[in-house]
């Protein structure tokens, strides 16, 4: 196995990849500019800058709340909530997976003349997304403060026999923290395992494309699992029930769970966080394996 002599360790060693890590960490005041200037850039000559991301979100939220509402007979003032919250989240999570898997590409110019560790253009990825998701947590706040009195009391999603009542906002909302901790800890090695795969394999990106309208469907953003345990009660044949405990192997689902049901005070199962904990696990030590592998030859396949 080759060594570095400067390091006194091999070329390729888990130490290694960990030090690119802890460099990338390190040079905060780097990433986090240059993903400033990505938003800024974006809204360059705009009269609201970036406040359209804000903007954005409010509308389509709307939209989908109002919309949702009518066609399944709900009341707008918990399903809008819902439904605004779960956006703001997969929106985070969606720019993750879609651009994360373009970080190292789009950055194809700066790897070939900066001297910077890899991990580095990894973060500026999920520290834009990061600034994204702050932004739109805005149009929450401006939910929760009309909706409030609806939210503060139990509630059901779904005014059918039968629904789940759901407690209400109360302490529980401080799980949202650690749910958001959580959440951008995740964010990091899917950047870095995707960015990576995609840069060798560039049919990635297209196929990842071509996914993530399907999880976006298969994800409770739009709709509820209330509703489609409502809908699935006192099914004969078995199938409502299976419907369910599929929709619950989609592990997205359980990422938007650990922050969207504190938030709007919604009832929440621990399973939620033990699915996060084993997906944090497994997915650091992909990330860990491939950075550990391919790190250095990232400069090459761009």
């Amino acid at each position: 196995m080759s060594t570095v002599p400067a390091l006194g360790m091999p070329s390729k060693s888990f130490r290694r990849a960990l030090a690119d890590l802890g460099a990338g960490l390190r040079a905060r005041e780097l990433w986090a500019l240059l993903a400033w200037q990505d938003i800024k850039q974006r809204y360059r000559r705009s009269s609201l800058g970036p406040l359209w991301i804000t903007v954005g979100m409010a509308v389509t939220a709307l939209a989908l709340g109002v919309v949702n509402s009518a066609l399944f007979g709900t009341s707008i003032s918990t399903l809008l909530p819902s439904i605004t919250t779960g956006l703001i989240l997969w929106n985070f999570m969606n720019g993750c997976i879609v651009e994360g898997s373009q970080t190292f590409i789009d950055n194809e110019g700066m790897i070939k003349q900066l001297p910077a560790p890899v991990s580095v253009y990894a973060l500026r990825t999920v520290w834009r997304q990061a600034l994204y998701l702050m932004h739109n947590l805005v149009v929450y706040v401006l939910i929760l403060v009309i909706f409030f009195g609806k939210l503060s009391h139990p509630y059901r999603l779904v005014e059918k026999a039968g629904a789940l009542l759901h407690p209400g906002l109360g302490w529980e909302v401080v799980l949202a923290l650690p749910g958001l901790a959580l959440l951008l800890f995740n964010g990091a090695w899917v950047v870095l395992l995707l960015g990576v795969v995609s840069t060798r394999f560039r049919d990635v990106p297209p196929v990842i494309q071509s996914f993530i309208t399907m999880l976006f469907y298969a994800t409770p953003i739009m709709w509820s699992m209330d509703q489609v345990r409502v809908m699935n009660q006192g099914s004969k044949d078995g199938f409502g029930s299976l419907a369910v405990q599929v929709l619950q192997l989609n592990p997205v689902y359980h990422f938007v769970e650990i922050v969207r049901a504190p938030l709007v005070g919604q009832q929440q199962s621990w399973t939620h966080w033990a699915v996060v904990g084993a997906a944090t696990v497994v997915g650091w030590a992909l990330a860990l394996a491939v950075l550990r592998n391919y790190r250095a030859r990232v400069p090459y396949w761009v």
